[in-house]
C-alpha cells in the first residue's frame, strides 16, 4: 500500500505503453513488504533534461529506471559514470548520492551476464563474438568486458558503430583483444546475437551456425519466444544457450543493488511478475 512513507523509482522513458518493469517490480515490492513503487512517467524528449533535475530533488525518490529514448543522453546530464557507461554509451539508471550528485550505471549488459554465470559459464578469460552493436549489443560487450574476458569480436552492419565500440572498449579495458568485420562464430567461447533478427517471423538466422562448436555457448537477446529459431539451431548443434527473457529478468537484481534495496533472485521475479509473453 503506497503511504507517506512509500519512496519512488521513477520509470521514465516515451512512450510508456510497452513498460514491463512495474509489473515486475512492483509485485516483488509488495510481497517482500518493501514500501517502494516503480511508477512509469512519460516524459518526451525536448522536456527530458529539465525533468531528471527536477525529479531528484524530490526527497523519497530512490533512483530512476531509463528507457528509450532517453539512455543515450543520460549520460551527459550526470555527474558520474560508470565505465560500463562510457563502454556502452548509454545509461539505464540514476541514483543520488547523499552529496547529491547524480550518478548513473547500465545493467542491460549486466543481466545477460548473470545469466550466463548462473548457468555454470565462467566468462573469464574466454573469447567472445557479439553480434549486433546497438544499444543492447553496447551494453552486453561492456558487461562482458567488465567480467574478465580475453577477447571480444564485435559484428554489424553498421560499421561505424561497431568501429565506435571498438575503440571504447580498447580505451577503457586495454588489456582485452578486440576484433570487428566478421561474424563467424568458429573459436569462441560465447556467441550473443545482440540483433533485432529473430524478431518477424522468416528474419534470417544473424551468423551461420554451422560453424558453431558444440562447446560454445550461446545468447539471445530476442524476447518474440522463448525459444527464438536462432536458439533452436544452436541447441540442435548441442549447444548450452541462454533465452532472451533471461537478461530481463537477471538485471533487476543488479537494479536493487544499485539503489540500496534488499534483493532478489531472477526465478522469484519470474514467480511473481504479472506479465506474460
Amino acid at each position: 500500500m503506497i503511504n507517506g512513507h512509500t519512496e519512488l523509482i521513477a520509470h521514465i522513458g516515451y512512450p510508456t505503453h510497452t513498460f514491463k518493469s512495474p509489473m515486475i517490480y512492483n509485485p516483488y515490492f509488495e510481497a517482500s513488504g518493501i514500501n517502494a513503487v516503480v511508477v512509469p512517467m512519460a516524459c518526451q524528449s525536448a522536456h527530458y533534461p529539465a525533468f531528471l533535475q527536477s525529479v531528484f530533488t524530490l526527497d523519497n525518490i530512490r533512483g530512476a529506471l531509463i528507457t528509450m529514448p532517453h539512455k543515450v543522453s543520460t549520460v551527459g546530464l550526470l555527474d558520474e559514470v560508470t565505465a560500463t557507461v562510457r563502454v556502452a554509451g548509454a545509461c539505464n539508471a540514476v541514483k543520488r548520492l547523499a552529496d547529491g550528485r547524480l550518478v548513473g550505471d547500465m545493467f542491460d549488459g549486466a543481466g545477460f551476464v548473470r545469466g550466463v554465470q548462473r548457468k555454470g559459464f565462467d566468462l573469464t578469460g574466454k573469447r567472445v563474438l557479439v553480434v549486433g552493436t546497438g544499444g543492447v549489443g553496447c551494453a552486453i560487450a561492456a558487461s562482458l568486458a567488465g567480467a574478465g574476458i580475453a577477447a571480444i569480436s564485435l559484428f554489424d552492419v553498421n560499421v561505424d558503430c561497431c568501429e565506435a565500440l571498438a575503440q571504447r572498449l580498447q580505451a577503457n579495458y586495454p588489456q582485452i583483444e578486440v576484433r570487428t568485420g566478421s561474424n563467424d562464430p568458429a573459436g569462441h567461447d560465447l556467441v550473443v546475437n545482440a540483433t533485432p533478427l529473430g524478431m518477424n517471423e522468416g528474419d534470417p538466422l544473424p551468423l551461420d551456425v554451422t560453424r558453431l562448436s558444440p562447446d560454445t555457448f550461446v545468447g539471445e537477446v530476442v524476447m518474440r519466444a522463448e525459444t527464438t529459431a536462432f536458439l533452436a539451431a544452436a541447441q540442435a548443434r548441442g549447444c548450452r544457450t541462454q533465452v532472451g527473457t533471461d537478461m530481463l529478468y537477471e538485471q533487476i537484481p543488479a537494479y536493487l543493488e544499485f539503489f540500496g534495496l534488499p534483493t532478489t533472485t531472477a526465478d522469484v521475479l519470474r514467480r511473481l511478475a504479472r506479465l506474460s509473453y
